[in-house]
C-alpha cells in the first residue's frame, strides 16, 4: 500500500473545540525542602529530563461515528534551553487536557561510549495522513504522522505530527542512544480508526514502560503510539531507562506525609454497609485468633502481632479467624473509630513517579448481591470471608509533587483514573474514593458498579455511595513501609505474616446460585451461566486473603 495517502469519510470534522487544560482544584504547596523532589528536573544518568504540561496543539479531528472517538495532538509549548524534545502527545478529545512531554539534554558520557547520549533523526517516514476529502488541494490542513529514523545505534521514542504535508525539521526531535532505552507495550488506546478504513488500519495508543513496579527502570516520556502497517511495531516502542540507582527525585519522608496531609482521600463506605473497617490493632485486641494447620485450638495474637509467623509463603499451614466467643458477631462489624490506612510508599515508572499505595482493611468481606436485568438477589454466603485487605494508590509526579492519577482496586483487577477524571472533596485537592457495600472495591465515582456483564446487566454488584462511614486517610494512616528509604520506616510485625487472614470453608454455592437461575427463562438462564463461570473462583468459597506484602502489586505495578 501507499502509506502517504488516505481517504477520511466525510463525517470527520476538522474544525472542533479542542481540550481545555486541567488543573487540580488548588495550587500545588511548596513541600519542604530536602533531595531532589519536585525540583522540575531528574538526572537519570547520563541524561537529564524536564516534564513539559504546558503544550501546544498541532492538528486533531472529532467524529460522529458511534465507538469511534476522535483525538488531537500536541507539540511542548516551550522547551528549556539545551534540551530537546523526545516526540509528540495525543490524547482523546471527551477529556481535559492532562497530558506530558519530558523533554531530554544530556549530562554527561557513557564510560562505555563515546557516542553522545542524544542525535538528531537522518529523515522521517510519513506513516499516515488524512489528506484528501476535506477539498485542501495541498493538504495544509490535514494532520500528518511521521516516525522519525533513527542513527544507527539509536531509538526513536516517539512520532511527530505536522499539520500540512512538510516534512519535519530534523531539528525538532533527538533520538536516544540504544542502551539508555527500555521497551515499551500500549495500553489505553486513543482513537481507532479501523472500522472506518478497513482495508488501511490505524490506531492511536497511549504506550508505557514494558518493565514496570519498584524495580523497573523504564521511564514514561508521553508520546503516542501510531499503528499501521506501515510500522514495525517491534523497532520503535521505546522509553527512557533509569540508570541513577539512588532515586534522588523520591520524596524523603517529611515530604511523604506533606503528600498524604495535602492529596489523602476520604473514604466513604455506603450507607447500608455493615461490615466497616477498623484497624489491625482493634482487631487483634478484641480476639483475632492465629490457627495451626493440624492444632485444635488456636491462640490470641497478642499487640503489633509479634507471635505471627514471619516471611516465608502461603503454604496453608496457618490462618487467622474472628474469636470463637461471645465476640464474633461484633468484631464482624468492624470498628470505624479506630479505622486508619496502612501506606506504602514505592517509586514508579523509573523513579519519576511515586506511588502511595492505602490499604485498608475490614474484619470481614460481606455477601455478595447478584443482580440479572431488573431482578436483585441478596445471597447468603457467596462472597463471605473473614477479614478484606483493599487498597487504592496515589500516583504522584517526582518533578513538581503534583499528583496524577490514582488506581483503583476492584476485586481481580481495578483502573486508573487520571486526576482530571476524579471527584475531590470540597476546596482540597483531596479525592474521593467510594468503597463498595460489602465487597469494599474502590471506585471514583458513586453508583452501582457490576461484575460481570454491563451489556446484559448481570452479575455481582458494587453499590457505592456517599454517607456517615468515611475515613479521612489525610489524617487516618500510618506509614508501614517505603523500602527506598532504608531504615526509616519500621514494617510492623503483622506485614510480615504472609499466610491467609481468614479460614478456608468450602460450602456448596452451586445450590444458592442454581435455585436463583431456575427462575429464569432459558436463554437469560444460559447467558447468567456463562457469566457467572467467568467470575473469579474466590466468589464461591469462603477463603480469607493474604496481607498486602504477599499481592503481586506490592513490588510490581497496579493490574490493569
Amino acid at each position: 500500500m501507499d502509506c502517504n495517502w488516505f481517504c477520511w469519510p466525510r463525517n470527520y470534522n476538522f474544525d472542533f473545540e479542542e481540550p481545555q487544560p486541567f488543573s487540580l482544584p488548588l495550587p500545588i504547596p511548596d513541600w519542604p525542602q530536602g533531595g531532589g523532589f519536585a525540583e522540575g528536573k531528574i538526572c537519570i544518568g547520563n541524561l537529564e529530563v524536564v516534564m513539559v504540561t504546558e503544550l501546544e496543539s498541532i492538528w486533531g479531528c472529532s467524529c460522529s461515528e458511534e465507538g469511534i472517538k476522535g483525538a488531537t495532538f500536541y507539540k511542548p509549548k516551550e522547551i528549556p534551553e539545551g534540551f530537546y524534545c523526545l516526540g509528540h502527545y495525543g490524547q482523546q478529545n471527551n477529556q481535559p487536557l492532562h497530558g506530558f512531554l519530558l523533554v531530554a539534554r544530556e549530562t554527561t558520557y557513557n564510560a562505555r561510549s563515546t557516542s553522545p547520549a542524544l542525535q538528531k533523526p537522518l529523515d522521517y517516514t510519513l506513516v499516515w495522513s488524512s489528506f484528501s476529502w476535506s477539498g485542501d488541494e495541498n493538504g495544509e490542513e490535514c494532520g500528518y504522522i511521521w516516525l522519525p529514523t533513527p542513527p544507527e545505534g539509536y531509538r526513536s521514542l516517539g512520532f511527530v505530527v505536522t499539520k500540512g504535508p512538510t516534512k519535519p525539521s530534523l531539528d525538532l526531535v533527538r533520538c536516544v542512544r540504544s542502551d539508555l532505552t527500555d521497551t515499551c507495550e500500549t495500553h489505553d488506546l486513543i482513537a481507532d480508526m479501523d472500522p472506518m478504513f478497513p482495508d488501511f488500519p490505524c490506531q492511536f495508543w497511549k504506550v508505557r514502560p514494558y518493565h514496570r513496579g519498584m524495580q523497573g527502570k523504564g521511564i514514561s516520556v508521553g508520546t503516542f503510539y501510531c499503528s499501521t502497517s506501515c510500522v514495525d511495531e517491534v523497532l520503535c516502542t521505546f522509553c527512557l531507562k533509569n540508570f541513577d540507582s539512588s532515586l534522588q527525585a523520591m520524596p524523603n519522608l517529611e515530604q511523604v506525609h506533606s503528600l498524604i496531609n495535602h492529596y489523602g482521600p476520604t473514604v466513604f463506605f455506603h450507607p447500608k454497609d455493615i461490615y466497616l473497617p477498623s484497624s489491625v490493632s482493634w482487631f487483634f485486641k478484641n480476639g483475632a485468633t492465629l490457627y495451626k494447620k493440624g492444632i485444635k485450638m488456636g491462640e490470641e495474637i497478642l499487640s503489633g502481632g509479634p507471635n505471627l509467623p514471619k516471611g516465608g509463603e502461603n503454604d496453608g499451614e496457618y490462618w487467622i479467624d474472628l474469636p470463637d466467643d461471645s465476640r464474633n458477631s461484633s468484631v464482624k462489624l468492624g470498628n470505624l473509630a479506630s479505622a486508619e490506612l496502612y501506606v506504602h510508599v514505592k517509586p514508579a515508572l523509573g523513579g519519576t513517579f511515586t506511588d502511595i499505595a492505602m490499604w485498608v482493611f475490614c474484619p470481614f468481606n460481606g455477601p455478595a448481591t447478584i443482580k440479572i436485568g431488573l431482578l436483585n438477589f441478596s445471597l447468603s454466603k457467596i462472597g463471605e470471608h473473614v477479614s478484606d485487605w483493599e487498597h487504592f494508590t496515589l500516583r504522584v509526579s517526582n518533578f513538581t509533587g503534583e499528583l496524577w492519577s490514582v488506581y483503583f482496586s476492584q476485586h481481580s483487577g481495578g483502573e486508573w483514573v487520571e486526576a482530571s477524571g476524579l471527584e475531590f472533596m470540597n476546596g482540597s485537592n483531596k479525592p474521593v474514593v467510594y468503597s463498595s457495600k460489602s465487597g469494599h472495591a474502590s471506585f471514583p465515582h458513586p453508583g452501582c458498579y457490576l461484575q460481570g456483564s454491563e451489556k446484559y446487566g448481570i452479575g455481582v454488584r458494587n453499590d457505592v455511595a456517599r454517607s456517615k462511614f468515611a475515613v479521612d486517610s489525610s489524617t487516618k494512616y500510618k506509614i508501614v513501609a517505603a523500602e527506598y528509604l532504608g531504615g526509616a520506616v519500621a514494617e510492623p510485625c503483622w506485614l510480615q505474616y504472609m499466610r491467609e487472614w481468614g479460614p478456608k470453608v468450602i460450602y456448596n454455592s452451586a445450590s444458592e446460585l442454581e435455585k436463583i437461575l431456575s427462575y429464569l427463562p432459558l436463554n437469560l438462564r444460559l447467558r447468567a451461566e456463562n457469566i457467572f463461570d467467568s467470575l473469579p473462583m474466590e466468589l464461591y468459597g469462603e477463603e480469607g486473603p493474604t496481607g498486602p506484602k504477599e499481592k503481586n502489586n506490592w513490588e510490581g505495578d497496579e493490574r490493569c
